[in-house]
This record gives C-alpha cells, sequence and structure tokens, in this order.
C-alpha cells in the first residue's frame, strides 16, 4: 500500500500547514484549517499518446518561435466570442463562475450543443436525464454534443481516449474527486490537482477545457485562489436572478482584453443574446421626467447609452445622505464638491441619490458630465431633452475635459437616434458631415446655460 502523508490545508485561501492551528496567517480566518490526506503516489491521470511522449520540450530562440496566428474556435455565440477576445483558444482552460442559478449551465450547455465540433459534456451535478429536457427546450436536435456524468478523473479520461471530443466542458468542478487525493470532493487538494490534470490533458492535447466554478458568500470563486492563477481566462457571469439580463465579464484573459462585456437576456428557451444593449439600458418613458441623463461609455471596443438617474432633496435628518448604486460613491462626492465650490450649486445640505440603470457598474470617468446633468435636472426640477447625450470627464477645477474614443461615442449616438451631444471643447472630433449636433463645452457653466439658460 502506499505511503499516506496528512496535510492541513485552510478552506477558505488554501494556505498549508504541516499542523492544525486555529487561525490561518495568511486571510487570518479562524477555524478553516482541516486535516487532509495526500496519497504520495506515481500520478498518471492523463497518459499521453506515443507520439504525444516523443515530442519532448526544447529551448527554442526567440525569433524561431512560430507566431503565426492561432486559430480559435468559434463558439456560435457572438456575446461569449467577444469576451473570448475572438473564440476559444486550443489548449486553453477557461473557468466560468456566478451566483448560483444565475444560468452558468444553461450558457454552457447551449454553447455545446451550437458547436459545429464534437463536444463533450460532463456533469457531476444532473443526470443525463435532467440534461436531455433541459437540451430540448433549448436546441431539439444537436448531433455533435455527448453527455456524461461522472466525477471521477480517471473515468472521464477514459472517457475522452474513447470519443476524442475537440472541446471539454467540465459542470463542475468543484464535484470532480481523482484517486490520488484521498480526500472529499470539493476540498482545497482535490479541486487543485483535478484542475492540475485537466490543464495537462488541454495543454498536451491542444483541446479547450471549460470548467463551472462555484462562488463562496462573499462573491469569488470556492477553492484556493491557485484555481484563478492556473487558468487562462476567468469569466464572472452576474446579474439579479430576479432579472431577466445577465452579464458576462472577463477577470482574466491571457489571449484577449479584460474590458469586454456580454449581456444575455433569459427567456424560457435559455439565453438570448442582445446585440444592442442600449435598448436595455435606456428606459422608454411616454413623458420627460428630470433627474435623468444620457450618457455614452465604452466597455471594452463596445460603445454603450446608458441612463443616469438622480435625486436631489431637502435633508431630512441632520447630516445629509450620499447614496450610489453602479456608480464610485467617492466620485459622487468630489462631483458634489465641484459643483457647490466652481460652479455656485448649493447642494450641501441635500440629499443625493444617484443610479445606473440596467444594473450594471460603471468606471469610466466620461459619464461624469450626464451624471452632472441629472444631479443637476433633479435640483432646478427641469427635464433634460430625451434627445440629448453627454460624454466628459469633469475636472476638479469644473472643467470638462477630453475623453478617449470621442468619434465612437458620437456615430453611436447619432446611429441611436439622439439630435445632440455634449462634448468637450478639447476633443479632437475628426467626424466630418453628421447628422448629430456636437455642442462643445468647456465649464459646467456652459453646460447648465445650454440645459436650463
Amino acid at each position: 500500500m502506499a505511503k499516506l502523508k496528512t496535510s492541513f490545508f485552510c478552506q477558505n485561501c488554501g494556505n498549508q500547514y504541516s499542523k492544525w492551528q486555529g487561525q490561518c496567517n495568511a486571510c487570518k480566518e479562524w477555524n478553516t484549517i482541516v486535516e487532509e490526506v495526500i496519497q504520495k503516489e506515481e500520478k498518471q491521470a492523463w497518459k499521453p499518446t506515443s507520439s504525444e511522449t516523443k515530442k519532448a520540450a526544447r529551448p527554442l530562440k526567440i525569433n524561431e518561435i512560430d507566431s503565426s496566428k492561432e486559430v480559435r474556435l468559434d463558439t456560435g455565440d457572438g456575446e461569449l466570442n467577444r469576451v473570448l477576445g475572438g473564440g476559444l483558444v486550443p489548449g486553453s482552460l477557461t473557468l466560468l463562475g456566478g451566483e448560483p442559478g444565475i444560468g452558468k449551465s444553461t450558457l454552457l450547455l447551449q454553447v455545446s450543443l451550437k458547436l459545429p465540433y464534437k463536444t463533450l459534456y460532463v456533469s457531476g451535478e444532473e443526470s443525463q436525464k435532467q440534461i436531455k429536457m433541459r437540451a430540448e427546450r433549448i436546441t431539439p436536435s444537436a448531433e455533435n454534443c455527448y453527455i456524461l456524468t461522472e466525477t471521477k478523473t480517471q473515468n472521464i479520461f477514459k472517457q475522452i481516449e474513447a470519443i476524442e471530443p475537440e472541446v471539454v466542458i467540465i459542470d463542475s468542478i468543484q464535484t470532480l474527486h481523482t484517486d490520488f487525493i484521498e480526500s472529499s470532493a470539493g476540498s482545497i487538494s482535490q479541486i487543485r490537482e483535478t484542475t492540475a490534470e485537466l490543464i495537462k490533458f488541454a495543454k498536451e492535447t491542444n483541446v479547450p477545457v471549460i470548467l463551472i466554478g462555484h462562488i463562496t458568500k462573499d462573491g469569488s470563486i470556492a477553492g484556493p485562489k491557485i484555481l484563478e492563477h492556473m487558468v487562462d481566462t476567468v469569466l464572472q457571469f452576474e446579474g439579479d436572478r430576479n432579472h431577466v439580463y445577465r452579464i458576462l465579464r472577463s477577470l482574466k484573459n491571457r489571449f484577449g482584453s479584460t474590458a469586454e462585456l456580454g449581456i444575455y437576456e433569459m427567456l424560457g428557451s435559455g439565453l438570448r443574446e442582445v446585440v444592442n444593449p442600449s435598448e436595455i439600458l435606456i428606459s422608454h418613458k411616454e413623458e420627460e421626467l428630470s433627474g435623468t441623463a444620457i450618457a455614452t461609455t465604452m466597455e471594452g471596443m463596445r460603445p454603450l447609452m446608458i441612463e443616469v438617474q438622480a435625486l436631489v432633496s431637502s435633508a431630512v435628518y441632520g447630516t445629509p445622505q450620499r447614496s450610489t448604486t453602479g456608480y464610485n460613491a467617492k466620485r459622487l462626492n468630489m462631483i458634489l464638491a465641484v459643483l457647490e465650490k466652481r460652479a455656485g450649486f448649493r447642494l450641501g445640505a441635500k440629499d443625493v441619490f444617484l443610479n445606473i440603470t440596467g444594473g450594471i457598474n460603471v468606471d469610466d470617468p466620461a459619464i461624469d458630465l450626464a451624471v452632472v446633468a441629472a444631479i443637476l435636472s433633479s435640483n432646478e426640477d427641469i427635464a433634460v431633452s430625451k434627445d440629448f447625450c453627454f460624454a466628459g470627464e469633469i475636472g476638479l477645477s469644473g472643467e470638462i475635459r477630453p475623453i478617449n474614443r470621442v468619434d465612437q461615442r458620437i456615430l453611436e449616438a447619432e446611429k441611436l437616434g439622439f439630435s445632440t451631444i455634449f462634448v468637450s471643447k478639447y476633443n479632437k472630433i475628426s467626424l466630418k458631415n453628421t447628422l448629430i449636433d456636437i455642442r462643445l463645452v468647456a465649464k459646467i457653466e456652459d453646460v447648465a446655460g445650454h440645459l436650463f439658460g
């Protein structure tokens, strides 16, 4: 019998200890250190074929390395392709995390049914009949998708050798276990070992692997932090379960940008790609209301039109409230101080509430001008025309600072039917013969003069 060795792991951060102790030195959490048995044995979870064994790694000069562009696999999902950077890279490992019930399994099952490649969908959480019922609701027929319900990695690799899939999807990594680690599925050592086996398989066979990962109550992916370091791409699927829209964003991507955003609508037949996100981020009202303004923002290469809502009212209690949803609260305080000091608006004794519609968080400073317009509109109780939109950053001296990709923002506003856009006069605009009226402003007072006279 192989020699057994025990070790102690923190279930919160994955730090390893030689003996038990009450508090983890790394994450400072109490009573999270658990003893796990590690079996020291020659590991042969994935056995490469003889042709792969012959390919011994050797050092190459950097100018000898083939730099031709890697051919990506089209997932058949435009939003997922955008967030991944153009599609699945062969041999890559992608981790998808999200709240329970948000639609992670639905998204990847939908992708596996659409893929024109031979796909193996491995589920450790549902039976084949359950998956079949969901698959019939999404896509009635799919010829290239194989469903396997298994949790032991050794058995999974046997089926992979028999089927030889071009894409492997694991739902979820917390349900897998390997014979080489004697601890329960979902433990720190099991997650780390099973992920390492899948990475070895992906790199040696050039088959992309997608993993679904559970998350903890504070929103981070369950398991050791090293899990996110090991994989090539980390995707986050988020959104309110009571809301029909879901947002897919990239937290880490070795093959593309992490600024891209994918938006889906949850329907009875699966997830629908939202090609024009502005349709869900702008409210459709019959009458104009004060306190709303439309901003142009960028998520990666994609321009979005979002609605900024503000409510300014007299403070009922002694200390005025400052509350934001989807916007940086400290930046709101800065903008209010600029309005008070530089532009002469008395807002120090008033409550200010700010909301970005659609449930998204925006870090783009270019929406500052729309925030100012919404706050002044609510304060004066005068509605901003629904045909106006804004793109500009506010400086501490009250000036409107230039922003990047202004031409792209203007074209998006024109495409969506806006008649006027306010931008900084210091921006260099190369567009000509545009139908939209471009109003150049230098200070907050100029914007207030245009809007309220």
